[in-house]
């Protein structure tokens, strides 16, 4: 009976999945971030319970089994013995709801409430072929403040955007957390300061028309304790202080649905540092490789061209001509004139 409930939320987990990946299919809806400044949540999710208390009633079954075996008078009535036994892991399928609120850009906070529910029961025949039933039911009502976290795109991402997230929460445990048997009842005290965190990390699946899906991985210890033990609830059960952990590993879908948007202003801005964020980061690529290659020396003043020379070797012609234009060009040496000689004309006698 469990292992069919159990194929059947596999089965809705699987369809939820398609569904999500049609929608992811589209291109409107392309995630790249939450847009989402208020929004609401539900949480689905598959919890493997970190509930080592569950060989007290393995021990108690063994326990009751032997009983029957003793009482069979023969080989007949000792056949219709038998019994089954609790299964060796402890996981349940809680659910989660709560409200989101988008502080700044890809910083949430959150606060929600859970129920966990795990249910564990077997059957045991006694000689008369008669069937026993003995279970034991493990229920926590937790409820948890998160801090959640984008992780920008250029440092992790498998598309464009910052679609994965890191998330961090601090639970407390509400009236409801108890464990109930075939024998009796363990109710948890709650403490005000909280009883246990937990870590997720977070992929954006899909986003649609203020809807968005995530898929979540994480762990979480919530450790509760009574004032009751287990020897009230269970046969040869521990008499100190019953003390348990409803937390564990568990695989979660998110569905979020934005009741209030982000400013337009505030998007626009987003984006432009976005943009600028990625201009910045290949400016810095190109020169890291500028810097790698030689820079040729511009120093160095240019040589002046050369002029080819035509008829090196003048011709005879060309050579006395030459000669006698500097023979003319010479200038004659300068003279002085002298003033004439007066004449000299005898005297009279």
């Amino acid at each position: 009976m469990r292992q069919a409930g159990f194929k059947s939320i596999l089965v809705l987990f699987a369809t939820l999945l398609c569904a999500t990946g049609a929608i992811a299919d589209d291109e409107e809806s392309k995630p790249t971030r939450d847009l989402s400044r208020l929004s609401v949540f539900a949480q689905p999710s598959i919890s493997f319970l970190s509930f080592d208390q569950r060989k007290y009633f393995q021990n108690a079954v063994d326990t009751i089994y032997a009983e029957f075996k003793s009482q069979a008078v023969d080989a007949e009535e000792s056949l219709y013995v038998a019994k089954q036994n609790f299964q060796k892991v402890n996981f349940c399928f809680p659910v989660t709801a709560g409200l989101q609120y988008q502080v700044t850009d890809g910083h949430f906070l959150s606060a929600g409430i859970g129920f966990i529910y795990d249910n564990e029961s077997v059957v045991l025949s006694d000689r008369k072929n008669k069937a026993h039933n003995y279970s034991y039911t493990i229920q926590g009502v937790p409820a948890f403040l998160e801090y959640r976290l984008a992780i920008p795109g250029n440092l992790i991402t498998l598309s464009n955007g910052g679609l994965f997230s890191v998330a961090v929460r601090w639970y407390w445990t509400l009236p409801g957390t108890e464990i109930y048997t075939t024998w009796g009842k363990l109710e948890a005290n709650n403490k005000p300061w909280g009883a246990g965190f937990g870590v997720s990390l977070g992929y954006l699946i899909a986003s649609w028309n203020g809807l968005n899906v995530f898929g979540d991985i994480g762990f979480s210890t919530i450790k509760v304790e009574s004032k009751e033990t287990f020897a009230d609830i269970v046969p040869d059960g521990p008499t100190e202080k019953a003390k348990w952990d409803i937390g564990g590993l568990q695989l979660q879908i998110r569905m979020s649905f934005g009741l209030i948007k982000m400013p337009a202003v505030k998007l626009e801005d987003a984006v432009a540092k976005n943009k600028d964020a990625k201009a910045s980061n290949a400016t810095a690529v190109a020169d890291s490789t500028t810097a790698q290659k030689p820079v040729a020396d511009t120093t160095a003043a240019p040589k002046p061209a050369e002029k080819p020379v035509e008829n090196a070797t003048p011709s005879s012609e060309s050579a006395d001509k030459n000669a006698g234009d500097a023979a003319g060009n010479e200038t004659a040496p300068a003279t002085t004139a002298e003033p004439p000689a007066e004449k000299i004309q005898p005297k009279a006698e």
